[in-house]
């Protein structure tokens, strides 16, 4: 297992958000940022999968609901209550009570209302992961421990560039090392 502390990354995936308006929470969007146990393809022949316990020690930071990732459009804190996040057996649920006092959080309510706007995505540091180098050449990231700082709801939200190009640089220096060991153990079989 390997123990990483990396500069921030961002995740998306597709949810069934849901808004609810009720007299004694007000709006509320609510959905799953995250699904346990769910290979995700960060490009052809490399997958990502978030483990069970990946956010066990993280839900007491001090966690924020974004609005795309952006953070001048607060919709929600767990520190102030506005933010509830919990871990089932399906992944992170979280629960964002919507300020009506504020048009771009109603905005961002209304869009997810209509189904105009149903992704999500998180950024986090990875603190933990493992490895799986599969026989075919693909290659499989389960992270096991991560630390939380944001939720989003996003209208096009896409993995950050910089956590990609970090995985593709482990990939090659990964297939690197396996060529230059297939290489030694050809030569050892010749005789040289």
């Amino acid at each position: 297992m390997e123990e990483r502390n990396k500069k921030s990354l961002t995740r998306t995936a597709k949810t069934d958000f849901q808004t609810r308006d009720e007299k004694e929470a007000g709006k509320v969007i609510e959905g799953y940022f995250a699904v346990f146990n769910s290979e995700t393809e960060l490009w052809p022949g490399a997958y990502e999968e978030i483990a069970p316990d990946a956010f066990n020690n993280t839900l007491g930071n001090d966690i924020r609901a974004l609005a795309n990732h952006d953070t001048t459009l607060v919709l929600g804190r767990n520190k102030s209550g506005t933010l509830r996040l919990a871990v089932d057996s399906h992944g992170l649920w979280g629960e964002i009570h919507v300020n009506e006092k504020d048009s771009d959080a109603m905005n961002l309510y209304e869009r997810v209302k209509r189904g105009d706007v149903d992704q999500c995505s998180f950024g986090f540091n990875i603190l933990k992961e493992e490895t799986d180098w599969r026989e075919d050449g693909t290659v499989k990231w389960k992270i096991e421990e991560i630390d939380l700082h944001e939720v989003s709801v996003c209208t096009f939200p896409a993995y950050e560039d910089t956590g990609i190009q970090a995985r593709h640089k482990e990939l090659e220096q990964h297939r690197e090392k396996r060529m230059q060991q297939w290489k030694h153990e050809q030569l050892k079989k010749i005789g040289r």
